[in-house]
């Protein structure tokens, strides 16, 4: 152990993070996942030296918390006694099936080993703020366009990456197109060039006319006037983000005079609404040689106790192995398509979610009071209530953020609603965080019968093929802020 580390750092296992209910680590295992096996051993672990609950983040990553300093210490021990290893340094992330799934544009496992390796040799893990990641997204069917990153390469054939800074699959702002062989000096050169401005600096905060300048000493990159921005289903580029006047010879143009990809349906990074889609972990997925069941967590969470006794099933119908997935899933890897139904039955008996429109799905809560001593609602408590009575007036289209306070930990970006605990009582924040102005408060006994008020508003006044978001944004904070105090 080394000490703890700050709230905003990775919490790894070497530097626990202080939380309201105690330490907290995060794991990711070098191999991509783990045996049925070695997760039961984990689980167990957290039952001896945590507060028995284990978490899978929005990101893809296996929490424990509830630890002490010395029952960190013996955690640690354990997990290397189990032979996981685990990652460290700057996150280089990577979809929970790379390699894996036959509709990935490109295997990005290779990259990702190159730049992870690259890293570490320019010693960029001390230089860089503790947030700073890297994602690799071969595409296909579990992609990484919603995760957030500094810098994202996004394959756009087997030998061609869209390099991309600060953002998701929507929101990065596009630098470039490079080839395979130079795609990790790429990458360290914005890392490089992050580094340079300090720990607490950030790919944003890097001028798009330094970029540019920056990456031409990389001999294949393509800056073209405007770079991918694909939907699923027409593949047109448009505008985004103009940082350089040039031609893009590799795409066509259509009769209004847009670039279209030549990989027309395949990055489904955007919706025609101009929404980040949200590929589902959840259900049954074929592979090549085999299929994978994918669970969800509710709200990220569950105990450890539920999690052995679904691996002892996982492992009886044939699973090798467990991977950890982005919105807080896990995946059974290695199953037969006739033992897939039957495992799913059995995960949902033990409260795991198996359907990818279960209301918990778009719902992200902290562990709330009584668990987290900074906590001033029951965050998780509010969320089962409002996911079994007001469910209904939600979508994919959004996340609920409840959070125990104002730290917004579950949910750190904006949410088209947010629930958040406060001295006064309960606030609603429409579109904006844990730390942002409520616009009406309630009681915290009462909110989630508050909140029906507002989901009640959703499901009367929402149009035919209108998104709740959409519905969301079209009557305003203070309609929604007047349903939410009348309940």
């Amino acid at each position: 152990m080394t000490g703890f580390s700050r709230r905003g750092a990775c919490p790894a296992l070497s530097a626990p993070m202080q939380t309201g209910d105690g330490l907290l680590v995060r794991l990711n295992p070098v191999a991509g996942g783990v045996s049925p096996k070695a997760l039961i051993g984990l689980c167990e672990s957290a039952l001896r030296h945590g507060n028995g609950v284990v978490e899978v983040t929005a990101r893809g990553s296996l929490q424990i918390r509830g630890l002490t300093a010395e029952s960190a210490t013996l955690l640690a021990a354990e997990v290397d006694a189990l032979g996981i290893a685990v990652r460290t340094g700057v996150p280089v992330e990577t979809g929970p099936l790379a390699g894996l799934d036959p509709e990935e544009i490109s295997d990005p496992s290779s990259l990702a080993a190159r730049i992870r390796e690259a890293i570490g040799a320019a010693n960029l893990g001390a230089r860089l703020g503790p947030k700073v990641s890297v994602v690799v997204d071969g595409g296909g069917r579990l992609n990484m366009s919603t995760v957030q990153a500094d810098v994202r390469m996004t394959a756009l054939a087997p030998d061609q990456w869209l390099l991309a800074v600060a953002g998701d699959a929507r929101t990065a702002t596009h630098v470039g197109v490079v080839a395979e062989a130079d795609s990790c000096d790429a990458a360290l050169a914005i890392l490089n060039a992050v580094a340079e401005r300090g720990r607490e600096a950030r790919a944003r905060d890097l001028p798009s006319d330094g970029l540019m300048e920056l990456l031409q000493r990389v001999s294949s990159f393509a800056p073209p006037s405007v770079l991918p921005d694909i939907s699923p289903t027409r593949g047109e580029i448009g505008c985004h983000h103009d940082l350089r006047q040039s031609s893009t010879p590799q795409y066509e143009r259509d009769e209004n005079g847009r670039l279209i990809s030549p990989l027309v349906g395949e990055m489904s990074g955007r919706t025609e609404g101009g929404n980040v889609e949200r590929p589902s972990p959840v259900g049954i997925l074929q592979l090549r040689d085999a299929s994978v069941l994918g669970l969800g967590l509710p709200f990220g969470h569950i105990q450890a106790e539920r999690m052995i006794a679904l691996c002892r099933e996982a492992e009886a119908a044939g699973a090798a192995e467990i991977r950890f997935a982005q919105q807080r899933a896990i995946l059974l890897l290695g199953l037969s398509q006739s033992a897939c139904p039957e495992l799913q039955g059995k995960a949902a008996s033990l409260g795991f979610v198996i359907d990818p429109l279960d209301p918990r799905r778009m719902i992200a809560a902290c562990p709330g009071a009584p668990a987290c001593a900074s906590g001033r609602i029951a965050a998780r408590d509010v969320a089962e209530q409002i996911a079994r009575e007001s469910g209904a007036a939600l979508d994919p289209s959004v996340t609920l953020h409840i959070s125990g306070c104002a730290k917004g930990c579950a949910h750190p970006a904006r949410s088209a609603l947010t629930l958040v605990g406060d001295e006064k009582g309960a606030g609603l924040v429409v579109d904006g965080t844990a730390k942002g102005l409520p616009a009406a408060y309630t009681p915290g006994y009462e909110l989630a019968r508050s909140f029906g008020g507002v989901a009640a508003l959703l499901t009367k006044e929402r149009r035919p093929g209108e998104t709740t978001a959409e519905c969301i944004a079209r009557l305003g904070e203070s309609r929604l802020a007047k349903a939410f105090q009348q309940g």
